[in-house]
């Protein structure tokens, strides 16, 4: 694999936002992006946009192209909030990238992205906020031949954290995955020159980055009725960041109803390797 091969992470967080998760101890949302990348594509390297800071700079079209794929990480906006700047701009970089056909793949505020800059519409959940583990994941007919989910159980859980859904598919998008809570969990778009895979879930993710989210959220989390008091959330989450240190032990699985699926990385960073060989490497003439 050739060293050169450059990417593009786009973390939307507000300088706020990123202060207020550093504070609960978890990492900021383009580090966890720039390890899982990493983790895979070790030759890789990565340039960090921070969209939501005053005064950057959105890459031009030219500036676009040194890019081998994008990567969209998670983020507490709103895809709807036409009077945020930065969403505005967001959208426009998405649509750039469609038109220039740089390979994206995000997670969360990304998928969102990708279905709002291909024509799609996203909205509140009706059920309200999908917090912690989204369960039983399905894939559709469609994601179960698709090469997002080469080696993926067709059934399967993984770490979440929005308020959000797609209402309206953007044309050239195609569901792949989804359970009873949020029905579009996974999702390709093909749109004009570009193609975006993304998952509502957060690949990224591990037990010790969720736990502190969810330190991070507690007011909010005890409003919406997640938890009665403080003491129940960080009697959670410390089970959480056990476990994460300690993936075999049995009581804290079973306590927590987790397994494998939430705890591998080969298991929970499929879609993330899958996407890297089949639209990434590709045009860059490799496979892995």
């Amino acid at each position: 694999m050739s060293s050169t091969i450059s990417f593009l992470i786009i973390d939307g967080y507000s300088k706020a936002s990123r202060d207020d998760l550093n504070a609960a101890g978890m990492q900021l949302a383009w580090k966890l992006y720039g390890d899982m990348l990493q983790r895979n594509v070790p030759e890789a390297d990565y340039d960090v946009l921070l969209p939501s800071d005053p005064g950057v700079n959105i890459p031009t079209e030219k500036e676009l192209e040194k890019y081998s794929g994008i990567l969209w990480t998670g983020c507490n906006l709103c895809i709807f909030d036409e009077t945020n700047p930065s969403v505005v701009n967001q959208i426009a970089l998405a649509k750039r990238c469609f038109e220039i056909g740089i390979p994206s793949f995000g997670s969360c505020w990304g998928l969102q992205v990708s279905v709002v800059a291909a024509g799609g519409k996203v909205a509140p959940n009706p059920k309200g906020k999908e917090m912690g583990i989204a369960r039983k994941i399905k894939l559709t007919p469609e994601g179960k031949t698709h090469p997002l989910f080469m080696g993926k159980p067709p059934v399967f859980e993984a770490y979440i954290s929005h308020d959000d859904m797609v209402t309206e598919l953007p044309p050239g998008g195609m569901v792949l995955a989804g359970n009873d809570f949020t029905p579009v969990q996974a999702l390709a778009v093909t749109h004009k020159k570009g193609s975006f895979w993304s998952v509502q879930y957060h690949p990224e993710y591990n037990l010790h980055e969720m736990a502190c989210l969810i330190i991070a959220r507690e007011k909010k989390l005890i409003e919406l009725g997640f938890f009665r008091k403080a003491e129940e959330l960080k009697g959670l989450v410390d089970k959480m960041k056990l476990l994460n240190t300690e993936p075999d032990r049995k009581d804290l699985r079973w306590q927590l109803v987790i397994d494998d699926d939430v705890l591998s990385d080969e298991i929970k960073e499929c879609e993330f390797r899958n996407w890297i060989s089949e639209l990434v490497l590709p045009s860059n003439g490799e496979k892995q």
